[in-house]
């Protein structure tokens, strides 16, 4: 049985002692990393070993972890320390430093194309399916702007647009989740199986799976090159998160509010302050990252990106942990079984929508 939140200078104690149990996790994680390889070098997993990478161990450990300081009642008091949306977005920011601005603008028009074709087809459908099956229309909000977008930051901001139940907000959270670990595994399996080439493998990846930390996991699994693209779709897709708060917010104001005589129009800074900022920074760290490297000799740049490289690696592997830690079965039995299937359709679009625009605008894209 979990334990209440400690307040005061206990909370401070409790989340000091969570960063101090992430950090071992972590560094557990990555010797787990070269260790697994190098012990089963030989035997039949051998070879399964070397294609392990670090998100698999991280999130196994996550969730191991998460068990043991539940039943000892402490997981919640060290909540606080579990920042996979600080760690997932530092760790994004450093990724901008490893790619070419370049690659960058020449992937621009198709992310941009996917983005806006994909969210506009998944959204659509998860809104009137979700109807058909007579959800809350706050909860429909959050069900379509979560799938289509990107996860749970999707629907926090469309949360605030609409004005939703920290409940409904909890249950979309945790549908994410259940639906986006399965697919780290599945994508990678399943592209690799289909013979997609690297650049549609990372849009296919960034396009379907809803949250940006599942995203670099799945393709951290697939290779460096599907890694970029998916990296760049996603964060396209990000990018639209305020667009969409906007209409959300202006949606619910107009019509649905109305009879409560709440008819203003919002204010365009809530497009502002729904935007995903660390955008910007991937975007600054990439462009930094290529005028450093075509300005310095090698031997100083490459060092140094190495190190932006080493940083990322330890964020993201503190991120897939926290995604572990984070984790939690409760909230799943408040909505019953109608969310579920929705969230299932909707899935079922998303991967077959985004494997059709990934293939028609990726095919002839080269490195």
């Amino acid at each position: 049985m979990e334990s209440a939140q400690p307040t005061g200078k206990s909370t401070i104690i409790w989340t000091a002692l969570g960063v101090v149990v992430l950090l071992a996790l972590g560094i557990a994680v990555h010797a787990l990393t070269e260790w697994v390889p190098a012990a089963t070098k030989g035997t039949g997993f051998g070879q399964i070993a070397k294609s392990i990478e670090f998100p698999v161990y991280a999130i196994l450990v996550g969730f191991a972890a998460n068990a043991i300081l539940s039943v000892l009642g402490v997981r919640q008091k060290m909540s606080k320390a579990f920042r996979t949306e600080f760690l997932i977005k530092t760790g994004l920011v450093l990724l901008g430093a490893s790619i070419n601005f370049a690659v960058i603008a020449k992937a621009a028009l198709p992310a941009i194309a996917q983005a806006f074709l994909l969210i506009a087809a998944v959204f659509l459908f998860t809104w009137w399916f979700s109807g058909l099956l007579g959800l809350d229309d706050k909860l429909r909000a959050l069900l379509s702007s979560a799938i289509s977008i990107c996860g749970v930051s999707a629907a926090v901001a469309a949360a605030g647009a609409v004005q939703a139940k920290k409940e409904q907000l909890a249950y979309t959270a945790s549908l994410v989740i259940v639906f986006a670990v399965p697919m780290i595994f599945l994508l990678p399996w399943a592209s690799g199986l289909l013979g997609l080439s690297p650049a549609v493998t990372g849009a296919w990846i960034g396009g379907n799976i809803d949250t940006t930390a599942a995203v670099t996991a799945a393709g951290t699994m697939a290779g460096e090159q599907p890694l970029q693209i998916a990296t760049i779709v996603k964060v396209t897709q990000n990018a639209l998160l305020g667009v969409v708060a906007v209409a959300l917010t202006m949606y619910f104001t107009v019509k649905s509010e109305r009879a409560q005589g709440n008819t203003g129009i919002p204010k365009l800074g809530t497009l502002w302050r729904s935007f995903p900022k660390f955008v910007l920074g991937f975007l600054i760290a990439s462009i930094a990252a290529t005028v450093f490297a075509s300005n310095v000799d090698p031997a100083i740049a490459e060092p140094a990106i190495g190190v932006a490289n080493d940083l990322r690696t330890w964020f993201l592997i503190l991120a897939f942990v926290s995604i572990g830690l984070e984790f939690s079965f409760g909230s799943l039995k408040e909505a019953g079984w109608k969310p579920v299937l929705v969230f299932a359709a909707a899935t079922v679009v998303n991967l077959l929508v985004g494997l059709l625009l990934a293939v028609i605008l990726w095919s002839g894209f080269s490195f």
